[in-house]
């Protein structure tokens, strides 16, 4: 909903490629900021608390895009809500990653991984896919995009006050799952700051961070700009799909392929090692770029063309995600591989937020033709740092 359904929704409702990406792209600070306020998660309350009031609120977010949406200032106020959003998503992150932990036992966390994946895809095609869907089946039957959006917003919101108040009778209590002792304050945070201090004292830290800023350079751009590209009227340069359509070509037919290349490059990683799979997960993240300037040049009224186009390019960034996520995880190795893993989630949030700051401001000046040729430069810096990093040949093989 933050990060893809604010683009689409802001784009329908007129507003400026410029104006949509600055301001969604600043979204993204909550996830950068995670791994500071996490500490204050586990020392107030429960993660269960944590876990169903983050619900509620994101469902009352919900509810606020929805009646701020017919107001003369429908940007500025449903955009506080969108934070509203993203904070809690966040926080809600830091909870139930917590909560899994405790409320399972080991034996079972590796079985139940694969329901948690799962899951987080089907919530990827609901939003991005069936309500972005569901508001222009209502805009087609009321012919009003504001009221299209509101009532799926509210839709929105109704599920997740439902969901809210469900985990908050049917959630497991865990015996381990208790707030933390309020003397504690201080040693937490002094461990906090050491824990952080020795992620910036890894061996090549600059380069391994320059890895996670702008393995993704191109692509942190491009992902801005796909919806309005496929929502623009064609004599703008865009594909003048309308909303029900674009749900279906990339919140259903792109999230699909993005999960199939995610499989598929778990699957051989597993079986050969990162080594053997790196080259080929980086080509075959970037170069399906491609198929946008090709689109762009084009401009096929074959929605089937469309759709394929979209799936080669986010099947690629699913396949090339496998490596980028792999490598994070032998960075955050050592004595505190849990805490590390969080302070590179926030770099990747950095990462995807400050391109996509100033992407629209570059789409609108050179168009979309010359700014998918753009993202083809903007992936150099992806092949160059990949080919500075290492790591054991084994690394990321199952028998290892």
């Amino acid at each position: 909903m933050v990060v893809t359904v604010s683009v689409i929704l802001y784009k329908q409702l007129g507003f400026s490629n410029a104006q949509i990406a600055f301001s969604t792209s600043w979204l993204y600070l909550p996830w950068v900021l995670k791994p500071l306020w996490s500490p204050v998660v586990d020392l107030l309350k429960t993660r269960r608390l944590w876990i169903w009031t983050t619900e509620l609120l994101f469902g009352a977010g919900m509810a606020g895009i929805a009646l701020t949406l017919p107001t003369t200032r429908a940007f500025q106020l449903s955009l506080a809500f969108f934070w509203l959003l993203a904070f809690s998503s966040a926080t809600h992150d830091i909870a139930a990653d917590g909560f899994y932990m405790l409320a399972l036992p080991e034996r079972e966390q590796s079985f139940f991984i694969g329901v948690r994946n799962f899951f987080y895809r089907v919530a990827m095609i609901s939003a991005q896919g069936l309500l972005v869907m569901a508001a222009g089946e209502i805009q087609q039957r009321t012919g009003s995009k504001v009221l299209g959006w509101s009532l799926a917003c509210g839709i929105g919101s109704a599920l997740f006050l439902a969901l809210g108040a469900y985990h908050g009778f049917m959630l497991p209590r865990p015996v381990s799952d208790h707030r933390g002792p309020s003397r504690s304050l201080n040693q937490l945070f002094e461990q906090f700051f050491r824990t952080f201090g020795e992620f910036f004292r890894k061996p090549k830290i600059i380069l391994l961070l320059a890895f996670i800023l702008f393995y993704r350079f191109g692509e942190a751009q491009l992902l801005k700009i796909i919806a309005p590209f496929l929502l623009d009227s064609r004599s703008t340069g865009g594909l003048g799909l309308d909303v029900k359509q674009v749900g279906f070509v990339y919140g259903t037919i792109g999230v699909i392929a993005l999960m199939l290349g995610g499989i598929l490059g778990g699957i051989l990683v597993s079986r050969w090692g990162l080594r053997a799979w790196l080259w080929p997960m980086v080509c075959v993240m970037h170069v399906p770029d491609l198929s946008f300037v090709f689109l762009a040049w084009i401009q096929p009224h074959n929605l089937g063309v469309i759709s394929g186009c979209v799936a080669a390019e986010q099947f690629g960034y699913g396949f090339g995600l496998t490596a980028y996520f792999l490598y994070l995880i032998h960075i955050a190795r050592g004595n505190h591989p849990t805490a590390h893993y969080a302070i590179c989630t926030g770099f990747i949030a950095l990462g995807m937020m400050m391109p996509g700051l100033w992407s629209g401001w570059l789409q609108e000046r050179i168009g979309y033709l010359h700014f998918f040729g753009w993202v083809l430069v903007a992936t150099i810096p992806g092949f160059v740092l990949t080919g500075l990093i290492s790591f054991e040949p084994d690394f990321g093989r199952k028998s290892a």
